[in-house]
C-alpha cells in the first residue's frame, strides 16, 4: 500500500467516524447542538482531504462513474448539511433544531454509498 493510499484511507475513515458520531448523537438527542456541527465539518474536511488524495492516486480519475458521481454528490450534500446545520444553530428556532435530524440521517445514508462502494471495489 502506497503512503498516499494509506493517507487517503485514514482520512476517509476519519470522515466516517466524525460524521457518524455527529449524525447519530444528534438523532439520539433529537436536538442539534453546536458540537454536532463540529463533527459535520470535521467529517466533511476529512472526506474532502481523503477524496483529493485518492484522486491524486488515480491520475485523471473518471468522475463520470457511479462511484465518482455518488462521491461528488455525497460531498455536496455534506457541505449543504454542514452549512444548514450552522445556520439552524445560529438563527433557527428550537423546533428547527429538533427536526433537523431527519435530513441528517438521509445525508449520512447517502454518504455510505460511495464509502462502501469504494471499500468494496478497492479490495477487488
Amino acid at each position: 500500500m502506497s503512503s498516499t493510499l494509506a493517507f487517503a484511507t485514514v482520512f476517509i475513515t476519519l470522515a466516517l467516524v466524525f460524521y457518524t458520531i455527529g449524525v447519530w448523537a444528534e438523532r439520539i438527542a433529537h436536538l442539534l447542538k453546536p458540537w454536532h456541527i463540529w463533527m459535520f465539518w470535521l467529517g466533511l474536511a476529512c472526506d474532502t482531504t481523503g477524496t483529493y488524495a485518492m484522486e491524486r492516486i488515480g491520475e485523471g480519475t473518471n468522475w463520470f462513474t457511479f462511484h465518482g458521481i455518488t462521491g461528488l454528490l455525497a460531498i455536496l450534500l455534506m457541505l449543504g448539511h454542514a452549512i444548514w446545520a450552522t445556520w439552524t444553530i445560529r438563527r433557527g428556532t428550537e423546533e428547527a433544531q429538533r427536526s433537523f435530524y431527519r435530513y441528517s440521517i438521509f445525508v449520512w445514508l447517502f454518504w455510505l454509498i460511495p464509502y462502501v462502494g469504494g471499500a468494496v471495489f478497492g479490495m477487488i
